[in-house]
C-alpha cells in the first residue's frame, strides 16, 4: 500500500462492541489520538453481525447497558431481555450521545497486524489496501467473533440455502413455508428454532447434545416503570459494578445445597427458577458448580422441570435425559421462551445425533443413519472458535515476527488475560483468559476498560514508549486458570468454555469462572505497580 493509504494513531482499537466503544471514548477523554476499527456497517460488535431470526441477549436490563447517566437517563428499553434491533438502536443513541462516529471507521476489516520491532509501532493491514500505525494496539474482537463450521461431509453440496447464524444474510432470508434444518442447540440454536417454529413448514433440530435452557420470563417494560427506576440508579449500577459477582438484582445464596433440608433447598430453586433468566443458574447454591451431588441436585430440578413442558414421552430422553451428560451449568445455559413447548407441534422434530448420527449433506438436505431429511434451508448453529479465534485466524505477529497462532499453538498463556508475552504494546479485553463470559459484558467494558486507560496513563507518565510481559508471569496464571477448572466443573464438559468444541485446539479452561477473582487480580496486579509487565 502507499503511504497516503496508512494513517498514523497512538492507539488503535479493533473491535466496535461493547468493549471498543467505551475504549474508543475514554482513551479519547484522556487525550490520545485513538481510532477505532470495525469490520461491520455499523457499532454493536456481536449485534451487528447476529441478525439472525430471534436474537437476543441473555442479560437483563439494566444489567446489559452501560453506567453511565449521560446514556441512561434518557434512553428507554421495550423489553427486559431486548432483541437485536433494540440493542442496534441503543447502540446508535449511545454514539449520537458520545458523539463516536468521527472517530469510527466501519466496514474496515483488518487482516494482519504486525510489530515492527525496531520503531515500535503495530502495521496493520486491511481488507482494502489500506493500513493503520499505532503505538499501542487494543483489541476488542471479543470472545465470538470466528464462526466455527464443523468439517460436515457434503456441505458444499448442498443446493439449498445454508448459513452460519453469525453470517446471516444482510437483506434477512425468509423462512415461511420453508422445510428448515437447524444443526446446533446452543443459544443461537434455540433462537432460531422458536421463530422457525411457527412459520416454516417443517423444522428439522439436529441435536448433538441437550442444552440446559432456562426460562427466560420475558416481559415487556413501560417508560413509567423504567423512569421511577432511574431514581435508583446510581445505586443499582454502584452495586452491579462491585464484588460480588457483575450483574444487579441475582443473589447467590451463600449456603452449600447438602447444608439445607430438602423443603427449604425446594423453596430456593422455585424462587430463583421464577425469576427467570440466569437466576437459576448463578443465584442458587454457592456450591452448585463445585460440588458434584449439589450439582446433580440442581440438574434433576431442571430436568424435571423440563420434562414437564415436554408432551411427547420419547423425547424426554434426548432433551432432557435421566442422567446428566456433563454437569449442569457448565456449558452456557441458553434462554428460552417456548423451546420445549415446540415439540408439541406436528411439523417440528429432532433428531438426536448421539441415536442418529449425521452421515453427510446432500444437495437437498441431509443424510442420517436412519434416512433423509429434505431441506430447503439449513442453519449451522455450529458456535465460534471462541476466545483465541478472533486472534489466530488473522496474520498477527509480534516481536520478531511471531506468529500468535504458533504461540498459541500448544495452549494459551496470556498475563492475566490482558496481555501476551512476545506480542509488545498489545492489550486484550474480553480475550483469552479474562473473565469474559462470566463477567457481565458491559461491567468488564468498564471495569477492565479503566484499567487500561489507567495502564496507559501511568506509560504516558513516565515516558516509557514500550512493554510487554513476563513469560513466567503468563504460565502462572495458566496456572490459576488450571486450578479453578479443577476447584469446578467446568473441567468435567467438553464446552467452548474449554475450548473443546474445535478439533485439535488444547483442551484448557479460557474464561475465568470467578470475575470477582479476576478483577482483583488486576487491581493487584496494578497496586504492584504492573508485576508481571517490563517497561522500556
Amino acid at each position: 500500500m502507499s503511504t497516503d493509504q496508512v494513517q498514523d494513531f497512538e492507539i488503535v482499537v479493533v473491535g466496535a462492541g461493547f468493549n471498543g466503544i467505551y475504549q474508543l471514548k475514554t482513551l479519547r477523554d484522556a487525550g490520545w489520538s485513538v481510532r477505532l476499527v470495525e469490520a461491520g456497517s455499523g457499532l454493536g460488535g456481536v449485534w451487528h453481525h447476529n441478525r439472525y431470526p430471534g436474537a437476543r441477549v441473555d442479560c437483563h436490563v439494566p444489567n446489559y447497558e452501560y453506567s453511565m447517566p449521560e446514556i441512561w437517563q434518557d434512553w428507554n428499553w421495550g423489553e427486559r431481555f431486548p432483541g437485536r434491533e433494540e440493542l442496534i438502536a441503543y447502540f446508535d443513541h449511545v454514539d449520537s450521545v458520545w458523539d463516536l462516529s468521527p472517530d469510527v471507521d466501519l466496514n474496515t476489516q483488518i487482516t494482519s497486524a504486525h510489530f515492527d520491532d525496531d520503531a515500535g509501532r503495530w502495521h496493520l493491514a486491511t481488507a482494502d489496501d489500506r493500513g493503520y500505525r499505532c503505538q499501542w494496539l487494543v483489541m476488542c474482537t471479543g470472545f465470538g467473533s470466528a464462526p466455527y463450521v464443523p468439517d460436515l461431509p457434503g456441505l458444499d453440496d448442498f443446493g439449498g440455502d445454508c448459513h452460519h447464524t453469525a453470517r446471516w444474510p444482510l437483506e434477512g432470508l425468509a423462512l415461511e413455508g420453508k422445510r428448515v434444518g437447524i444443526i446446533g442447540t446452543g443459544a443461537s440454536g434455540v433462537q432460531v428454532a422458536q421463530e422457525a417454529a411457527g412459520v416454516a413448514a417443517e423444522l428439522t433440530i439436529l441435536q448433538r447434545n441437550p442444552n440446559y435452557a432456562l426460562p427466560m420470563e420475558q416481559r415487556s417494560l413501560s417508560v413509567d416503570e423504567q423512569t421511577a427506576a432511574k431514581h435508583n440508579y446510581a445505586e443499582v449500577f454502584r452495586v452491579r459494578n462491585a464484588p460480588p459477582g457483575s450483574f444487579h438484582d441475582m443473589n447467590r445464596d451463600n449456603r452449600r445445597a447438602l447444608a439445607v433440608t430438602e423443603e427449604e433447598r425446594l423453596a430456593v430453586f422455585e424462587d430463583r427458577w421464577a425469576k427467570g433468566g440466569f437466576h437459576f443458574w448463578v443465584g442458587a447454591f454457592k456450591d452448585t458448580l463445585s460440588d458434584h451431588e449439589s450439582n446433580r441436585l440442581s440438574y434433576n430440578f431442571w430436568r424435571d422441570k423440563t420434562r414437564g413442558r415436554i408432551a411427547d414421552q420419547s423425547l424426554h430422553e434426548s432433551l432432557a435425559p435421566t442422567d446428566p451428560p456433563y454437569p449442569f451449568g457448565t456449558k452456557r445455559p441458553s434462554l428460552e421462551q417456548n423451546f420445549y413447548d415446540i415439540f408439541d407441534q406436528a411439523n417440528v422434530h429432532l433428531v438426536d445425533l448421539k441415536q442418529d448420527p449425521l452421515i453427510a449433506v446432500t444437495e437437498t438436505g441431509v443424510q442420517t443413519e436412519s434416512g433423509h431429511v429434505d431441506l430447503d434451508v439449513l442453519v449451522l448453529a455450529t458456535g465460534f472458535d471462541a476466545n483465541t479465534g478472533g486472534f489466530t485466524r488473522m496474520d498477527f505477529r509480534g516481536a520478531n515476527g511471531l506468529l500468535i497462532a504458533d504461540a498459541w499453538a500448544d495452549g494459551v498463556d496470556t498475563h492475566i488475560g490482558i496481555a501476551a508475552p512476545g506480542f509488545p504494546n498489545m492489550l486484550m479485553l474480553y480475550g483469552p483468559q479474562s473473565a469474559a463470559s462470566f463477567c457481565n459484558g458491559p461491567v468488564c467494558a468498564e471495569l477492565q476498560g479503566d484499567w487500561i486507560v489507567d495502564l496507559l496513563a501511568h506509560l504516558r507518565a513516565s515516558g516509557l514508549s514500550r512493554f510487554d510481559t513476563k513469560k513466567e508471569n503468563a504460565e502462572q496464571w495458566s496456572e490459576v486458570m488450571a486450578a479453578a477448572a479443577d476447584m469446578t466443573l467446568f473441567g468435567k464438559a467438553d464446552s467452548w468454555y474449554m475450548g473443546a468444541n474445535i478439533p485439535g485446539k488444547r483442551r484448557q479452561l479460557l474464561n475465568m469462572p470467578n470475575s470477582d477473582a479476576y478483577l482483583k487480580a488486576l487491581h493487584d496486579c496494578a497496586a504492584a505497580g504492573y508485576e508481571g509487565f517490563v517497561f522500556e
